[in-house]
Parts: C-alpha cells; structure tokens; sequence
C-alpha cells in the first residue's frame, strides 16, 4: 500500500487516515489514488468510519456501495467489527484496483458483499454467484486467534479473508474465458470435482502425504476451487507486502530500482523473488521482538508456477487483455 501526500500541508497520509495530523478532514479518492480535504464523503463515515469519498452528497462510496447487506447492530459488537472489516475490504479493493477491477475502466461484475454479525451460529464465510459473505465477528482478536489455532492456519486476518473470498469471485470472472479455464486446470486440476466430498475428506483426512511439494497451505490442497484462491490471496499478500516495504522508504539490495513498483512489475518471477527476500528480512525483524513471522509460508517450485499463473491473469484478466 501507498503512503499518500497530504493535501493541505506538509506530511504523509495513511491508507486508514480520517483527517490530517492538525484535524483536516479527508478522505480518499480511489480513482485519483490520492486524498482530497473536500466533500462529498461516504456516507457511512460517521457510521463505521469509511474514509472514501462518494460520487454525490449522501451518498455510498464505491467500496460501501458494494455491501447488500448489513450486521443487526442488535447484536453485540456488530457495528465496530463491521467497520473494521469494510476497512480491510477498501484495503484489498485498492490493491486489485492497481491493476485495473472494479474500477469504472473494468467491464466485468462487481462483487457484492454479505457483511454478517454471529448470533449463536457461526457465519460460513464464502463466495457464490459473485456474492461474497463475510463474518465481521471474526474482526474480534479473540474470536479470530481461536479458530486459527483451531484450524491450524498460521495466518488468518481479515485482510486474508477479503483477498480469499474475492479471488473465487475472480475465477468466477475469469472462467468465462475459455482460455482461461483450459490453462487452469492444466495447473490447478479440474474444477468440477464434487466440492462438498473434497471438503468433507480433507476435514475428516487432513491433507495428502507431501502436501507441501504442491500447495501454499493445507486447505489448498483440499480442491482446485480453494488452491486457486489461497494462491490468489498469496500473490496479493506478497505484491502488497513489496509494495508496502518500497512505499515506507525502506531499502533493500534485492530491490530492482529506486522507486519500483511491484504492481507495475511484468515479470512474476522477480516478483516473487523479490517478495521472498524481503519477508526472510522481516520475519529476522519479527523475531527480535518475539512475533510470529509475518509471511510464515514456504514456496515450493510448484507454487511458484502456480502464483505465476496467477500475476498473469490478474494482471491482464480485468480489461481482458
């Protein structure tokens, strides 16, 4: 993610900044990439803090725009874990609009968002149709540490939901193109595989003998629907993570050129290599202060080609390139 200028004076914006350091308000534009001191806002500003402008006075930002339904603010903590969950959504939205979806210059869908609070049920988050359903309960730190531990995965955030629920939006997308589809399962194995008995076995059987050989992480293995999005949400962290690092002023060696810039980069393998670089550096750093690694994953050759196939498609797939 970009650091951004400060319209009215001197400093840095972050992606998150409701107002400048001296109390401007602010919001962002996400088709100029910049923020502006000017209304009109999102109307959901003083409802979860969205800091996105609106095309019109009272009206929904682009991201808000996309969220069909709602938590019941009866239950507790509903409004507060919704707001931080619209706010890892505008993350991944901007990431993907750097190469181009759901932007107006995209032709395609749009998601539309299922934003649901737990009552005594859990919410089964996932996609279907280009409906995303979302639980906001797991924006609670207590909630989400517990079915990570529970599930096994090392890294589970909301951001990490957003980017796995909206690539099985994006292979949605992109399975209208035959080539597309014909090249996927070349990679990724068929599809059409009965999705409910995969499951069913991985839950009961755990992931096959060598997994690691294969796939980024266990529920990738369990079906080529879960291992293109676990690739896809990878392929964003990494790009993300670049990104972030270059925009922040840090240096690095590995890094191609001053001011590079990871989304713009054609070739995935420097890319990934670059990435990789970068997160054995931070996850040294994360360790000095007793935290987990920030990228706790090992990429097989495997899963590079897969996360190659992957920059591929999003990178030309949302104009049709």
């Amino acid at each position: 993610m970009r650091v951004f200028a400060n319209p009215v004076g001197a400093g840095s914006l972050w992606f998150d900044n409701l107002a400048t350091a001296d109390g401007t308000p602010v919001a962002y534009d996400p088709q100029a990439r910049a923020f502006l001191p000017m209304p009109p806002f999102c109307v959901n500003r003083e409802v979860i803090g969205c800091n996105w402008i609106a095309p019109k006075q009272g009206a929904f930002c682009r991201a808000c725009a996309m969220t069909e339904l709602v938590p019941d603010p009866a239950i507790p903590d509903a409004i507060p874990h919704w707001a931080q969950t619209e706010a890892a959504k505008r993350w991944v939205l901007d990431n993907l609009g750097r190469w181009h979806w759901f932007r107006p210059e995209d032709p395609g869908a749009r998601p539309v968002f299922h934003m649901l609070a737990e009552g005594p049920t859990p919410v089964p988050m996932g996609h279907a149709g280009g409906v995303v359903t979302i639980s906001v309960a797991e924006a609670d730190p207590v909630l989400l540490t517990t079915r990570r531990e529970a599930l096994e995965e090392p890294y589970r955030t909301m951001i990490g939901h957003m980017r796995h629920e909206i690539a099985h939006m994006l292979w949605w997308r992109l399975s209208l193109r035959e080539d597309f589809l014909a090249a996927f399962r070349a990679l990724f194995g068929d599809e059409r595989e009965d999705y409910p008995t995969a499951l069913q076995r991985h839950y009961h059987e755990g992931p096959p003998p060598g997994w690691r050989s294969s796939f980024l992480t266990t529920y990738a293995s369990a079906h080529p629907h879960e291992d293109w999005a676990e690739t896809a949400a990878h392929l964003l962290h990494l790009t993300d993570i670049t990104d972030s690092f270059v925009a922040a002023g840090l240096s690095s060696p590995q890094l191609p050129s001053p001011g590079w810039d990871p989304y713009m980069e054609p070739d995935a393998e420097r890319l990934i290599q670059v990435a990789v670089s970068l997160v054995v550096g931070v996850n040294h750093v994360n360790r000095s202060m007793g935290l987990s690694d920030l990228y706790p994953f090992v990429l097989s050759a495997v899963a590079r080609r897969k996360l190659v196939f992957v920059h591929d498609w999003l990178r030309r797939g949302a104009q049709g390139l």
